[in-house]
């Protein structure tokens, strides 16, 4: 539908026909009394010439303001036509990048779709996500993440063939439609893209460096259908850091199930249905609870108690776990300032995922915390596991050492479940290694266990690393652990995770109980 003109316009037009055909009426009359008074038609041959001299007169006053008319007509039509395409343009594109918008990639993937089944090219979809996007924006401000988005922009079509469609659909995520191109071309064009992403990029006198993920569908069902695919395998190679992932099936078999769950979960974190618990930590050398290990719990309304190992990947692959942590971290503050102004100084120890070890944000946000809860940065201690630490050593040093510059104190969790030596560990800047329950449950049966935990303490002493054993559920282990040498211990025989508001009770207990001359 032609738009039409405004009621304004009309009117304005209108108004000036008026004043222009009074303007011919008045010269034409002027003239035809001027050419009575000085008998014009004498001149010319005669009466009859009089009308015939008045007539082209007005013929050519007519002439005149026509054609200036004319050619502001014909000036509105261009500029209509320039206004009608702007906005087709602004209706297609994106206003910050100038790529396709998400309304006219649906356009295009849906006759690319439509020319697929009916024997045309097949059809790939490739989403693109930038990685710690929002780090750039929080810490040099939205401008400068414009300026990022643009070069990114910039910087995929200058990959991308001559006649492929990229599109960005908004915030950091960007879109690739390919036409002709099976599953290992477009994996191709997939890392290639996310190895473009990874070279610096020149931003207001800044070298950013960010990085990508980006999931890959190729053909089958709608173009929906292609999106949402390559969305499911966007996050798939996000969470397991792969850059690039191709859709397939067994991602997504569950996916209606995690959709649910994405969605509760965001409302649990936003709503505070998040716990924390906390199993104390005992010195072995005399029985003195030094601090607590916070683990989150979930207690959702309907289904119950929610297991970490179910919430904790999803939070993760969503990016849910940067709040997540955030949460647990200040009810875990919170807490501590609480026993500390009721006379018990315990450090809490939170656990960090193996995303919140790429999030350089976290030492400026783990700050901010402590001096909003009074709390000196010894009071909290964060732990890693060793495979987190193995996805990016170079990342994952850097936001360690931000960490402990604060004066964080840090631990590896789980140690010998992963694959890093422990030499290697030793370049990361902790202070304490935790051996896993499994080495610690069954040493009393295995000797070969019994031998890891005894090589493990030694060596880590002679590293300077304090050692922690986890999984400790009889007075047996309990006992070996002191002839050991170990540092520290928790575990059921010693207590089991538990509010808050019931930790000083069983510090009490623990002390009470550990005195006893029986029990090392």
């Amino acid at each position: 539908m032609e738009p039409s003109a405004p009621p304004g316009a009309v009117r304005a037009l209108r108004a000036r026909v008026l004043r222009e055909a009074a303007v011919v009426v008045l010269l034409t009359a002027a003239f035809g009394v001027a050419s009575v008074h000085w008998d014009l038609p004498a001149h010319l041959g005669g009466p009859v010439d009089d009308v015939v001299l008045v007539l082209a007169f007005s013929h050519l006053l007519m002439m005149v303001f026509g054609k200036r008319r004319s050619d502001e007509l014909k000036a509105e039509a261009v500029n209509r036509r320039e206004a009608e395409q702007q906005l087709r343009y602004r209706a297609q594109h994106d206003a910050l990048t100038g790529l396709l918008n998400r309304a006219a990639l649906a356009e295009a993937a849906e006759r690319a779709v439509e020319e697929a089944c009916a024997g045309g090219p097949s059809v790939a979809v490739l989403l693109l996500d930038l990685d710690r996007f929002k780090e750039v924006n929080d810490t040099l401000g939205h401008h400068v993440g414009d300026d990022l988005l643009r070069a990114v922009a910039h910087r995929l079509a200058g990959e991308l063939r001559e006649g492929t469609v990229l599109a960005r659909l908004g915030g950091d995520e960007f879109v690739v439609l390919l036409r002709g191109c099976d599953a290992p071309g477009a994996e191709e064009v997939a890392q290639r893209a996310v190895r473009a992403l990874r070279r610096p990029f020149p931003v207001d006198g800044l070298l950013l460096e960010v990085d990508g993920s980006c999931g890959v569908a190729v053909g089958g069902g709608t173009a929906a259908d292609l999106l949402r695919h390559a969305d499911v395998a966007m996050y798939a190679a996000k969470a397991d850091h792969l850059g690039v992932a191709v859709y397939r099936p067994a991602l997504d078999a569950d996916a209606p199930d995690q959709l649910r769950t994405f969605g509760e979960l965001r409302r649990a974190i936003r709503d505070g249905e998040l716990r924390v618990h906390y199993q104390p930590r005992v010195s072995v050398a005399d029985g003195r609870v030094t601090g607590v290990e916070a683990l989150v719990r979930w207690e959702h309304p309907e289904r119950g108690l929610v297991p970490p190992a179910e919430f904790i990947p999803l939070a993760e692959q969503t990016g849910l776990i940067r709040p997540l942590t955030d949460a647990v971290l200040d009810q875990a503050l919170t807490a501590g300032r609480r026993w500390r102004d009721a006379g018990l100084e315990l450090t809490v120890g939170v656990n960090l995922s193996a995303r919140s070890l790429l999030d350089t944000g976290l030492a400026d946000r783990v700050a901010e915390l402590l001096l909003a809860h009074a709390l000196p940065a010894t009071a909290l201690e964060l732990e890693i596991t060793e495979s987190a630490a193995m996805k990016d050593p170079g990342r994952a040093l850097e936001v360690l050492h931000r960490l402990r510059d604060l004066g964080v104190e840090l631990s590896v969790d789980d140690y010998g479940t992963g694959h890093a030596s422990l030499a290697y560990l030793t370049r990361l800047p902790v202070g304490t290694l935790k051996i896993d329950r499994s080495f610690v449950q069954t040493m009393e049966l295995d000797a070969a266990d019994r031998t890891i935990v005894r090589s493990t303490v030694d060596l880590a002493h002679s590293l300077g690393l304090q050692v922690v054993a986890e999984g400790v559920e009889t007075r047996a282990t309990w006992e070996e652990l002191a002839r050991l040498g170990c540092d520290s211990a928790q575990g059921y025989w010693l207590a089991r995770p538990m509010p808050d508001a019931d930790v000083p009770d069983a510090v009490a207990e623990l002390h009470r109980r550990l005195a006893a001359p029986h029990v090392v």
